[in-house]
């Protein structure tokens, strides 16, 4: 069921990934599950990088050489982390929006299609048992320096993915009632 299914989503980070490769093909099916998201006029403002292979080691060069050259006070952990995540996980898929041309829609609209998007991704990912993890360090607004981006496009964020083991699977969420979330009128 699909509420179980969301129940069970939850953050899977880069140090819980095993070595276990994702094939293309999956890779596919998580992104064309993206692609059916909402849409307000039918902008589908979500274009989609996958970095796989040797370009995530370049991925996170790029991240800790940005991060020690514009952070003011920058940590060696920090540092040696944005290295470190891409290469752990078995795809970065870069989430990014491509504002409407034509701005049809207020640009909040374009991002809440954006994370539906990802909310796909993710319980695809759930459901296939891989991990995922959406990580959006202040870094992105420097992406245009890794990427070509088109007019009107951002990066927004990362999708890290991978296999983990059962040893490392995230515990079971809660929730405050939702009795203190909803007023009935």
């Amino acid at each position: 069921m699909i509420e179980e299914l969301i129940r069970r989503r939850r953050s899977v980070f880069p140090d819980q990934y095993n070595d276990q490769p994702v094939d293309r093909a999956t890779l596919f099916r998580i992104l064309e599950a993206a692609n059916w998201a909402p849409t307000h006029k039918r902008t589908e403002p979500w274009r989609f990088k996958v970095i796989a292979g040797e370009k995530r080691e370049q991925l996170g060069a790029f991240l800790r050489d940005t991060y020690l050259e514009k952070d003011p006070a920058p940590k060696q952990f920090k540092a040696k982390k944005l290295y470190n995540n891409p290469q752990k996980a078995a795809a970065v898929i870069a989430i990014c929006l491509q504002r409407d041309p034509e701005e049809r829609v207020p640009e909040w609209e374009e991002v809440a299609s954006v994370a539906m998007a990802v909310q796909n991704m993710w319980l695809v990912c759930t459901e296939l048992g891989i991990g995922s993890y959406w990580s959006s360090p202040g870094l992105i607004r420097y992406m245009d320096g890794f990427f070509d981006l088109a007019a009107g496009e951002r990066c927004l964020g990362f999708f890290y993915l991978g296999y983990f083991d059962a040893e490392h699977a995230p515990p079971e969420g809660t929730r405050e009632p939702l009795s203190e979330k909803v007023v009935w009128m």
